[in-house]
């Protein structure tokens, strides 16, 4: 199967498998249920943008995710007080998630948006097996070398252990 975006939308090429052709039936593919995760980078809203066509083509509802993950300090003056800060930043987040919402998605599809505070990898995966996700569409800020090395990839990592997309084939 070959995905790949197309003068507004998005295009689907079957294989010969996927088709039904050589006596073989037809897998079923049905998206339902889109989640993209964002920071609200370019890259996380090009993703976003790749996703409405997708969830225009298939019918299917998006759900913004954003994560944001807090390292706790001790400060010079003692320990910070984590739930008040915890409540400013997912405040911030959801005030920022409804601007991108409206900006990016108005009435186009069915959308709606989460926030969460953890390892953003983690709990993108929470989400999609919380929200019987069918595709996660993510973005890779493409960092190589050294900088790759010590930050990571978000995207490598939920690639590693989200539960979509699933076929009907494996599932029991």
């Amino acid at each position: 199967m070959n995905i790949k975006p197309a003068n507004g939308g998005v295009v689907v090429q079957l294989g010969a498998k996927e088709s039904g052709l050589h006596g073989s039936p037809a897998s079923p593919f049905c998206i339902q249920n889109i989640l993209v995760p964002v920071d609200f980078s370019d890259c996380s809203r090009k993703a976003l943008r790749y996703a409405i066509p997708f969830a225009q083509q298939f019918g299917a509802s998006l759900t913004l995710l954003h994560v944001t993950q807090l390292n706790y300090a001790v400060g010079e003056f003692g320990v910070i007080d984590s739930p008040l800060m915890e409540g400013q930043v997912l405040e911030a987040a959801e005030k920022a998630m409804d601007t991108l919402l409206q900006e990016e998605i108005g009435n186009l599809v069915p959308a709606t948006r989460q926030t969460r505070i953890g390892r953003p990898a983690t709990e993108i995966a929470a989400a999609a097996k919380e929200l019987d996700a069918d595709l996660i569409i993510i973005s890779t800020h493409g960092h190589t070398g050294l900088k790759h090395v010590f930050l990571g990839s978000v995207t490598e990592n939920v690639a590693r252990v989200a539960p979509c997309p699933r076929s009907e084939e494996h599932t029991s």
